[in-house]
């Protein structure tokens, strides 16, 4: 059997789309991923996020906001930053570590302007849309 690749998703907060990355990482890419999320400056999972993601039938609500510092001892093949934030942040990982870059938009500040809670949760639900189509790619979309 081949080893699963040790992948993070690297966000600010880790609190949204590093979590959902995280989440349909596991969920749909479990038999050739190893998945983890953090954050550069974490502070709690949206429920927002855990909502939405909950209505695509992915369970966030055991997710823990961690701060990347509590992952630097896992040999991690590659890091993708998911926001331009966490991009700039970043730090150098020991060992052959690939980083790669995918920005998604951030639906905490979309939301902020959104009128009613139903279009908050548009904004959450196009951008976890988004996350699945990536994480479906993977992981050959690492690699190219």
């Amino acid at each position: 059997m081949t080893q699963k690749l040790k992948v993070l998703f690297l966000c600010t907060g880790n609190a949204c789309r590093s979590q959902m990355c995280e989440g349909w990482a596991r969920h749909l890419k479990d038999d050739v991923i190893e998945a983890y999320s953090a954050g550069v400056a974490p502070h709690g999972v949206d429920p927002r996020a855990v909502q939405v993601m909950q209505e695509a039938g992915v369970d966030l609500s055991g997710h823990t906001s961690k701060h990347l510092e509590s992952l630097l001892d896992v040999p991690f093949d590659y890091v993708v930053t998911v926001c331009d934030h966490a991009a700039e942040s970043c730090p150098i990982f020991p060992g052959r570590v690939k980083k790669l870059h995918h920005s998604f938009q951030d639906p905490p500040r979309l939301a902020k302007e959104a009128a009613t809670e139903e279009e908050a949760l548009g904004h959450y639900r196009r951008v976890r849309d988004e996350i699945r189509s990536f994480i479906e790619k993977l992981p050959e979309a690492l690699t190219t």
